[in-house]
């Protein structure tokens, strides 16, 4: 064997990097073509590309995840129905966006819908969590660390959590049919026989084509699980990952359509003005998301339990009716708030408004005990930042659409709040279809809000509602 004194050596005194022996790891399982190329270097050299790790993709995996991606698509188109039709019979509305039913409804049915939405998750949560105590419905936890997740207590978590989004609850819609991938998923491990670390990889494949169902987000859905769920992107990850949110995707087009859920935002142009923006927003939107991710997580170790659960949702709901009489873009997840900062419109006090009362009726939705998504609550949050920061920007420099620097502010709110800058980023870009011309800014603002909420904190609205471990 060759001694390695004299390669320290070389490093000691500045000389150029040894070239290094070919890589010796043993890709498992090994190619059909067993014969290196000509140069006798190893394909594993490149890191994404090594063995299959914990989760070997065997035939039997493969064919579950190709099921795991037909049952996710089929959850995410029912529990879109169920919130369609429940925000129809609450708002009374036929056609239209959600906001607009809001808008056109009285007062007092304003009022009667959260209030309804309040007794029904009350009653519901209660029950629900008293005769399946013990039992696991989070997703995020589950593919985490490997927990079984509840089929019924699951089920019922996921469709109190739409009908009181439908009604009103400041809640994201993307919750229940990312849990109802991700037991999918668990289940047919369990009944293909999977390993753990199949188990686990499938959980997360099937949590993330839930979000890629009902949002038509193939490409965004396969990054929340790599960057989120699993924390690497390699092939073994990737490739399973793109082909469960790609089969739920197109699953999912039996009820919804393919189409982005942000219809009719411009295709913006790349400014001087953005850009500069970009570099001084990225911070201040950074420290905002970590002071949301620590409401989110005082809320949610807080949050009503047992008895009070029956009431706090009522109280809770209620006083989102009284705001909301004033405010009715606050009912629901956001999207209505993000469109409208997408498309450049509100003014000033407005944005500022909504700003400060969307994140802070999201966590008083939370506190109550009510169960949902925070996706789209933390874009309109990053969206009506952007366009509030923007539109003062404007007064120094004017020029840029206002809709640029919502954009902006929602991918950086996201990435920050999600600690993952990827999949916020495409899916800003697939939510939207447009935004490419305002990549560098767009890059620029979410990659030093995620910095500086890593070097603050680094917990995310994900890892901050994870329940504290028992003693």
């Amino acid at each position: 064997m060759v001694s390695s004194a004299p390669l320290e050596a070389a490093y000691a005194v500045g000389m150029p990097d040894p070239v290094e022996r070919p890589s010796e790891r043993i890709r498992v399982p090994a190619p059909l073509l067993g014969r290196r190329i000509a140069t006798g270097r190893g394909a594993t050299e490149q890191p994404n590309a090594g063995g299959d790790g914990e989760a070997a993709l065997t035939p039997r995996f493969w064919a579950a995840v190709l099921l795991t991606g037909v049952v996710a698509g089929l959850f995410g188109a029912a529990m879109m129905a169920l919130l369609t039709t429940v925000e129809h019979i609450g708002f009374g509305y036929d056609s239209g966006s959600f906001q607009s039913g809001v808008e056109q409804a009285s007062g007092v049915r304003r009022a009667v819908a959260l209030l309804v939405a309040g007794v029904i998750g009350g009653v519901g949560w209660y029950l629900l969590r008293r005769f399946t105590k013990g039992q696991r419905a989070e997703a995020d936890e589950a593919a985490w660390s490997g927990a079984a997740l509840s089929w019924p207590r699951s089920l019922g978590t996921s469709v109190l959590s739409e009908i009181v989004i439908g009604l009103g609850a400041s809640l994201g819609r993307e919750a229940a049919p990312k849990l109802m991938g991700a037991v999918s998923g668990s289940l047919l491990a369990r009944w293909t026989g999977l390993d753990a670390g199949q188990r686990r990889l499938l959980v997360a494949c099937g949590a993330g084509a839930g979000l890629a169902a009902v949002y038509d987000v193939p490409l965004a859905g396969a990054l929340f699980t790599a960057e989120i769920l699993v924390g690497v992107i390699t092939l073994p990850v990737a490739l399973p990952a793109l082909v469960c949110s790609g089969v739920a995707t197109v699953t999912a087009w039996v009820y919804l359509p393919a189409q982005a859920t942000y219809l009719g935002v411009p295709d913006y142009p790349l400014t001087p003005s953005a850009l500069v923006w970009a570099v001084l927003a990225g911070p201040v939107i950074g420290l905002v998301a970590v002071a949301f991710i620590r409401l989110v997580a005082f809320v949610s170790h807080h949050r009503a339990s047992g008895r009070p659960v029956l009431v706090a949702p009522l109280v809770a709901f209620g006083v989102l009716a009284g705001i909301g009489q004033v405010y009715p873009q606050l009912f629901g997840n956001g999207k209505g708030i993000v469109l409208d900062a997408f498309l450049g419109q509100g003014s000033l006090l407005l944005l500022l408004v909504l700003f400060v009362l969307k994140p802070l009726v999201t966590v008083l939705c939370l506190g109550s005990g009510a169960t949902g998504g925070l996706l789209t609550p933390t874009l309109s949050t990053g969206a009506a930042l952007g366009g509030f920061l923007g539109l003062a920007w404007s007064l120094l420099w004017p020029g840029t659409p206002v809709g640029v620097y919502a954009l902006i502010g929602a991918a950086a709110m996201l990435g920050a709040g999600m600690q993952a800058p990827l999949t916020a980023l495409v899916l800003v870009l697939e939510l939207t279809d447009t935004g490419f011309a305002l990549m560098v800014p767009l890059v620029i603002a979410t990659a030093l809000a995620t910095v500086v909420a890593r070097r603050v904190d680094g917990y995310s609205i994900y890892s901050g509602r994870l329940a504290a471990l028992s003693r």
